[in-house]
């Protein structure tokens, strides 16, 4: 495995083939090593995190048979693919059968996906499958915005493009109605 060191020694190494240094490193780089890897155990901490361990305190839902929205939730994740940094907002949906969650965690659940290596599709899916699995609803809908920084400062540097993905699933892929009800309350 890995250690902290080995890391924070991977990380001198790049900061040296960016800048070309074959001395000392200068003073402002230093510690870079060190705060990168601080940084990391916060970015990547999706990892320690597991969905069931989210989604195992549910309450009596009373019988409500509505759409439960939490939406307009910020993010921030990291594209597997260039290590370049992405955000942007989601909206996650249910409609629940017998158990409610706190809405906490579903915005825990959107970080155990996003605070990992990862792309956005896998995000939207991961959220909804773990939904459908732990709560077992009518339905399950999340929608995911974000604009790619691979997108923003490379390749072909789309500075406004942003990305949209979703994932239907029960009532809310079955039933035109819910979808649309869905749609309504996200654009109020």
């Amino acid at each position: 495995m890995t250690t902290r060191e080995d890391a924070m020694d991977a990380v001198e190494k790049l900061v040296r083939y960016v800048e070309s240094i074959d001395g000392e490193l200068r003073e402002g780089l230093i510690d870079t090593p060190e705060r990168v890897i601080n940084s990391y155990e916060e970015i990547y901490s999706g990892y320690s995190l597991e969905p069931s361990e989210i989604l195992d305190s549910t309450f009596n839902g009373e019988d409500y048979d509505g759409i439960v929205l939490l939406k307009n939730i910020e993010f921030h994740s990291t594209c597997e693919h260039h290590l370049q940094p992405f955000s942007g907002k989601a909206h996650i949906a249910y409609i629940p059968v017998d158990r409610i969650v706190g809405i906490s965690k579903l915005a825990r659940l959107l970080d155990c996906h996003s605070k990992r290596l990862q792309n956005q599709e896998r995000i939207t899916k991961s959220i909804a499958d773990d939904i459908m699995e732990y709560l077992n609803p009518l339905g399950c809908a999340v929608i995911v915005e974000a604009k790619h920084g691979c997108m923003r400062c490379r390749g072909v540097s789309k500075q406004n493009a942003s990305m949209t993905t979703s994932s239907m699933k029960g009532a809310f892929f079955d039933n035109a109605e819910a979808r649309n009800e869905l749609f309504q309350l996200i654009n109020n």
